[in-house]
């Protein structure tokens, strides 16, 4: 029991000595401590390049619980609290790690897990940077959600008097009604834009890194290109080196031979080079121009069709026209089926056959290859 007392003792800040249990808060280097959670996950936080949390640091930091500084305690890491309050990881783990407690501060109840990383100096800016982050992910409509311009300024204000009524704490209960009322009435608009996030983050993500790879590709194509002047120097040098010693020629002239060749594979290698990068930029421009598929508008009909009304008069009686018999013994003269009069069919043909013949001939082609004779038959051209 006497062992029991004092973790009990221990894990509520109190000294612990071999008299019993003091009841004394102030906590001395030479008092026994829960062994500090650096290791600890906490969310929240300003995230660097490297993925790892970007922390404020001072060394006038001091815990306003334990009054810990950094001249006692020089690994001191002070976490900022849901109620933006600063406590040590040694505070934070002696008060909150049998679960929730009160805030020794404001007595908010918090939670171990609450506690995130100082990124700011000033805990007003911290505050306000959680604020809007939190009402960014609630409300994240797009101009291309509005009607109207004005109506897109009065969601920004909205948005923003919502914002200001939480860093300030003003109206809280009615202001989380409001954001409840707005999650429940535009939840699938939200997951929407939050889904259109991801895959735009997705696509940035997928454009750095072919960046990435092209670079890498130029930089090891630079090097290989590098090698091979190096290795073409030496080779160089070697022939040289060896036509001097077999050849019975003047060494300038020998010398200035080997230059002149040496040159001539050096510009047919750049030149090859440049044809390859070209040819390159060419199927990534043409490749670039295929995804941008234009979008013409559609014109459904472009002839005038009421132009030839002057052109042709349709018969009182109407027509000799064995396909419209059906239609001719309905009682209204109406085709049941299609829901037309015969009349509109006549008119219809008429009007295409007459709409052409203000156009002028053809000229230029090769003459058809059929005639007709006097009896009016069609006689095919010979081959």
């Amino acid at each position: 029991m006497a062992n029991r007392a004092k973790v009990g003792g221990w894990l509520q800040g109190k000294t612990v000595r071999k008299g019993g249990v003091s009841s004394t808060n102030h906590t001395r280097p030479s008092t026994p401590q829960i062994q500090s959670t650096s290791s600890t996950v906490f969310g929240g936080g300003v995230k660097d390049a490297s993925g790892r949390t970007s922390e404020y640091f001072s060394m006038d930091d001091q815990c306003p619980v334990c009054k810990s500084d950094r001249y006692l305690n020089p690994k001191l890491r002070l976490l900022v609290s849901s109620c933006y309050h600063k406590m040590c990881e040694s505070c934070i783990d002696r008060l909150f790690t049998l679960g929730p407690a009160p805030c020794p501060i404001c007595n908010k109840v918090l939670r171990k897990l609450a506690f995130t990383p100082q990124t700011f100096e000033d805990l007003g800016v911290e505050k306000e940077v959680a604020i809007r982050r939190r009402i960014a992910k609630e409300f994240n409509k797009r101009r291309d959600d509005f009607p109207d311009l004005r109506s897109y300024n009065d969601y920004l204000e909205e948005v923003e008097d919502i914002t200001f009524n939480l860093i300030y704490e003003i109206d809280i209960a009615k202001t989380e009604a409001r954001i409840n009322a707005y999650r429940a009435e535009n939840a699938a608009l939200i997951e929407l834009n939050v889904q259109r996030e991801e895959a735009y983050a997705q696509a940035l993500k997928e454009h750095e890194e072919a960046e990435r790879r092209e670079r890498e590709m130029r930089a090891m194509e630079l090097r290989r290109e590098e090698e091979e002047e190096r290795e073409e120097r030496e080779k160089g040098r070697r022939e040289i080196i060896d036509k001097l010693e077999t050849s019975d020629k003047n060494a300038a002239k020998v010398v200035a031979k080997s230059r002149a060749n040496a040159l001539k594979r050096s510009s047919a290698r750049s030149a090859s080079t440049t044809v390859l990068q070209s040819n390159a930029k060419l199927l990534r421009s043409r490749a670039a121009q295929s995804t941008a598929i234009p979008d013409a508008p559609h014109v459904p009909l472009q002839d005038d069709w009421y132009a030839y009304e002057d052109k042709y008069d349709m018969r009182t009686g109407g027509y000799h026209d064995f396909m419209s018999e059906a239609v001719r013994k309905d009682r209204e003269g109406i085709m049941r089926g299609g829901g037309y009069r015969v009349e509109e069919a006549w008119e219809r043909a008429l009007r295409s056959a007459v709409a052409a013949l203000d156009l002028p001939p053809l000229s230029g082609l090769d003459p058809p290859a059929f005639s007709i004779d006097a009896e009016g038959d069609i006689v095919m051209a010979s081959a």
